[in-house]
């Protein structure tokens, strides 16, 4: 059940998405942080941040919408308090970073080279960009890449660089290529994509921001589709997948599609038991269908015999 996250060893291929697990401590009571494969992060940021208003998060059929707006104490704290809590216990930490410009990004790449218990770094690339309009650094290949570049030359070599992409894009496979090309030795996909709901009894929007990121079982064809189109352009590159998984088949969906590892979010939010749940449940399905290792499935749906070509079944 190991897998490698570039030169990275991972016990196991299950972590916790960023967001949906706090910063650890409110996932420890009830499930054991360390057996993780990793624990991501909420995303950091330079300064301390509030938030948006609320209501930040509202139920949709099988996927809930959030826009909590990267609330946090800032880099800052997290380097004083909970990133040792976390190194402390051993827990494997993949920290989440956010920033609004490509300095900001790079700053809080150096903040962090040098810390102890950072096991990579994912760049979560659905930040807007203050020196572009407002335009998300996701969705352009030019400026994913710059991000990627810059985060990349201030990390600690030994340090694996993960961006995280969007699947609201043209396509998710030329950003994907432009992260790998500009130093990425990862990428996470998906994150959320942007829907919005309306309150039909106070007819106002769910969410005091309007629209926010969907997550959860409802984009789970979404993540599928996404994981699959890159693994089969950039076969080589290590893909974390995530979007909707609540279930071992959920997960080995997406390890068949083409991710080394899977990670687990919106479903811990309702239960927190989750994660070694679906370890085993993906444990068990693997061994029911012969592998003796979980990398002799990593992508398999790819291989002739067992191929079903996306192009022609869209038609």
């Amino acid at each position: 059940m190991r897998a490698y996250l570039a030169h990275v060893e991972l016990p196991n291929p299950i972590l916790a998405a960023a967001g949906c697990a706090g910063t650890g401590r409110e996932l420890a009571p009830f499930a054991d942080v360390t057996r993780l494969g990793a624990l991501t992060t909420r995303s950091i940021t330079m300064a301390p941040r509030a938030g948006r208003p609320t209501p930040r998060m509202a139920e949709t059929p099988s996927g809930m919408l959030n826009a909590v707006g990267l609330q946090g104490p800032g880099v800052d704290a997290f380097l004083a308090r909970e990133l040792p809590w976390l190194a402390e216990r051993g827990t494997r930490t993949v920290v989440s970073i956010g920033g609004g410009s490509v300095a900001e990004y790079t700053a809080l790449a150096r903040r962090l080279a040098d810390a102890p218990g950072v096991t990579a770094v994912e760049i979560n690339l659905s930040c807007p960009n203050v020196e572009d309009r407002g335009r998300v650094f996701a969705r352009d290949a030019a400026t994913a890449a710059e991000v990627v570049a810059s985060v990349r030359a201030a990390m600690r070599y030994d340090v694996p660089v993960v961006a995280k992409l969007a699947p609201d894009v043209a396509d998710v496979v030329a950003i994907a290529r432009a992260c790998v090309d500009s130093g990425a030795d990862a990428l996470s996909m998906i994150n959320t994509p942007i829907g919005m709901s309306i309150d039909v009894d106070s007819m106002r929007p769910a969410l005091a921001a309007g629209a926010g990121g969907l997550s959860g079982p409802a984009i789970r064809p979404l993540a599928v589709r996404c994981v699959w189109q890159v693994h089969a352009a950039l076969p080589g590159v290590p893909l974390i997948g995530m979007g909707g998984v609540t279930s071992g088949r959920d997960a080995l969906e997406l390890v068949l599609a083409g991710a080394c590892a899977v990670a687990v979010g919106t479903t811990l939010f309702h239960d927190p038991y989750a994660c070694p749940r679906i370890l085993r449940e993906l444990e068990e399905l693997l061994h029911e269908r012969g592998f003796d290792r979980l990398a002799d499935a990593v992508g398999l749906a790819h291989r002739p015999a067992h191929r079903n070509d996306l192009e022609e079944s869209s038609l």
